[in-house]
């Protein structure tokens, strides 16, 4: 890890209220099971990662995590020095950045985010968490890029383990404080209606009321006709949301027109009549903190790839300089200045 520096480090600013966010499922995105924010924090790091850690810990979840808009809130550093710093931070174990695919069919697309933990955490322990990460996603099909996480989100359903400690001996997560399962819908509903209905849930800028869904029914129905099922529909009418939704019925209304899925051919098998095709596996990539290339997460140890791994090991301690050479570049800077001066 890194060495102790006991000079004291300039206070981080504080983060200002017009601090931009990213998109929604972008940005910062902190990791669970860091222990509680004291004055002592990052002590062991250099002057300027400790300021730079500083004041990435007090962003909040989703903020916007780019080298040039951290620039521009850090007084003392430019671009080329936070830089540097986020893949100090990297290596000493506190933040990994990478991207993952999400959304369905056509809508697949990257999302791209930072991991923070005020807590440094090692290799084994980001590994695991980033693979509960993929886990989860890939129990999840219907999630899109734009559905806002929740700060902290604890990674279920696999239990993240402490640092440097095998899986089975981390505290798992109790059966007893799984959320309360909802009440069963009515009878009698149609798929369309309730695929209508779970819009909502999925997505809260797609809200419907009851009058909504039945007066949209019949719409989404065609679509259950051509052979898709809930979760087909629901990827569809949430994927690649706006910011807004003034009006959700009619945002709705006019997806449901615009994005009907094409007839099945004659040849094709009914739903329900052969096993479906298992869905790819969520894709999650750790991005190399200095120079952005994608890998694996046991393929990026300390967020690095082999190259830049290489040139930050090398770079650690002071160049060796030969004095004979110094005293020759001296001796010729010298020699100019003189033939400068004749006339």
């Amino acid at each position: 890890m890194a060495t102790q520096h006991f000079s004291s480090a300039p206070h981080a600013p504080a983060v200002s209220p017009a601090y931009p966010m990213a998109k929604p499922g972008y940005g910062k995105r902190s990791a669970p099971g860091q222990q509680p924010r004291k004055r002592d924090d990052f002590t062991l790091l250099p002057t300027r990662e400790r300021y730079v850690a500083g004041f990435v810990d007090h962003l909040p979840d989703g903020a916007e995590m780019s080298v040039k808009q951290l620039a521009k809130q850090l007084p003392l550093y430019g671009q080329q020095a936070v830089s540097t710093s986020l893949k100090a931070l990297s290596v000493a174990g506190h933040l990994r950045r990478v991207r993952c695919s999400v959304g369905t069919g056509d809508e697949t697309r990257w999302v791209f985010r930072t991991f923070w933990s005020r807590t440094a955490r090692d290799n084994e322990w980001w590994n695991t968490y980033l693979a509960t990460e993929t886990a989860a996603r890939t129990a999840a099909p219907a999630a899109t890029p734009e559905a806002p996480a929740a700060p902290a989100e604890p990674p279920a359903p696999v239990a993240v383990p402490q640092q440097r400690t095998p899986p089975e001996a981390a505290p798992g997560t109790a059966p007893e404080t799984a959320p309360t399962a909802l009440p069963a819908p009515p009878a009698g509903l149609s798929p369309a209606y309730l695929a209508l209905a779970e819009l909502g849930r999925k997505d809260i800028r797609l809200a419907l009321s009851a009058d909504d869904c039945a007066a949209l029914e019949p719409q989404a129905a065609a679509w259950f006709a051509r052979g898709v099922d809930a979760d087909y529909v629901i990827a569809a009418l949430t994927a690649g949301l706006p910011a807004q939704v003034d009006c959700p019925p009619r945002f709705v209304r006019r997806r449901l027109a615009d994005k009907i899925p094409p007839h099945r051919p004659a040849g094709h098998s009914s739903p329900g009549t052969s096993a479906p095709a298992p869905s790819p596996a969520r894709r999650l990539l750790v991005e190399c903190t200095d120079c952005g290339r994608p890998g694996l997460p046991e393929a990026l140890p300390d967020g690095l790839c082999r190259l830049c791994r290489t040139a930050h090991s090398q770079g650690d301690g002071a160049p060796s300089v030969d004095a004979a050479e110094i005293a020759d570049v001296k001796a010729h800077m010298a020699n100019l200045r003189d033939l400068l001066k004749a006339p």
